[in-house]
């Protein structure tokens, strides 16, 4: 049952070094400069190297969660890995961020939950349960990703927006809560956003068709089946936590693009100043733009202790996430 005793005690991110500028994919994509920024919106994202791996990045995010909750590797009781894409099949992301962090010896629990691009709002579920049940005092959630690594380049829509890096919070008990969670899939969109290799079905031993290996995007597909749910989606959201629009403090979204992101503030009647867009200069970075927007907003100031903010967000299932929080 709602509210949920935990607090993000500590927030963290990590973005490569390596820019790519919206100049440089036009010369990629061939298209005329300033192209990419007038269609898409995006100035710039970054690009992983190959030292980057998603458990280096998200070990970094993490470092930095824990130095802003005031706490250690040491204190953690649990290691949730939220990533959109595992940097291996076996074992987990979490696996090895433990052994980055030095606990390999700690036998702290560490596994992945994956919902994709809301990978991190699930974590933050499965965190509150361990907490209120008294299996844990502090946890660990990271979302680490490298979508540079899955573009398909004769697909602008999708290769020209998604951006690389990793967010991490540390969670426990508090004066913050959970006011509310909700989760809901339609796999009647189940096409609209596939990455076929990886798996069972579609490997290097029994082979691939040209394009597997590549992340594959219907985004007007995505958006229309999304659109249609997310009103009532987050009406009850709101309403189970007790909350009116006008009460939010911050509306922190998942970036999925420019377009999305003017078309569900004007949809969910969002005021605009409330809405935390970093798009422009990060891309839809998949399971790490929403820690990662909460840990910008949390820097900035545009999230403070005590304030109520809504984490919201679509991934592909199709899924609707939302999570609404007292910092």
């Amino acid at each position: 049952m709602f509210p949920i005793a935990l607090t993000i005690q500590g927030t963290g991110s990590y973005l490569p070094e390596n820019k790519r500028l919206s100049t440089d994919i036009d010369r990629r994509l061939g298209w005329e400069a300033g192209q990419v920024q007038a269609r898409f919106g995006l100035e710039s994202r970054a690009v992983a190297t190959l030292d980057e791996t998603s458990s280096m990045m998200a070990t970094e995010a993490a470092r930095r969660a824990m130095d802003m909750a005031d706490c250690g590797p040491e204190d953690l009781d649990l290691i949730l890995g939220a990533c959109g894409v595992m940097e291996q099949p076996i074992p987990s992301t979490a696996v090895l961020v433990q052994d980055r962090l030095g606990l390999g010896q700690s036998g702290i629990p560490a596994f992945d939950i994956n919902a994709t691009c809301l990978g991190f709002l699930q974590a933050l579920d499965v965190a509150g349960l361990w907490v209120t049940a008294g299996r844990a005092r502090r946890v660990l959630i990271f979302s680490a990703d490298i979508a540079s690594v899955g573009l398909n380049w004769l697909h602008p829509e999708s290769a020209a927006i998604f951006g690389d890096g990793a967010g991490a919070v540390v969670v426990g008990a508090g004066e913050g809560a959970v006011l509310s969670h909700g989760f809901a899939t339609y796999a009647e969109g189940k096409e609209a956003c596939v990455l076929a290799a990886g798996g069972t079905r579609v490997n290097p031993v029994r082979g691939s068709d040209e394009g597997d290996d590549c992340f594959q995007m219907d985004g007007a597909q995505a958006y229309r089946l999304a659109a249609g749910y997310l009103p009532d989606f987050v009406t009850d959201l709101l309403k189970r936590a007790g909350l009116e629009r006008d009460e939010l403090d911050a509306v922190l979204p998942h970036q999925a693009s420019a377009q999305a992101l003017r078309l569900m503030t004007r949809a969910l009647h969002l005021p605009q100043s409330k809405v935390v867009d970093i798009f422009s200069n990060h891309g839809n970075q998949v399971a790490a733009s929403i820690p990662t927007v909460l840990d910008y907003a949390v820097r900035n100031g545009r999230l403070q202790r005590g304030d109520k903010a809504l984490l919201i967000g679509t991934s592909a299932g199709i899924s609707i996430g939302g999570t609404v929080v007292q910092f």
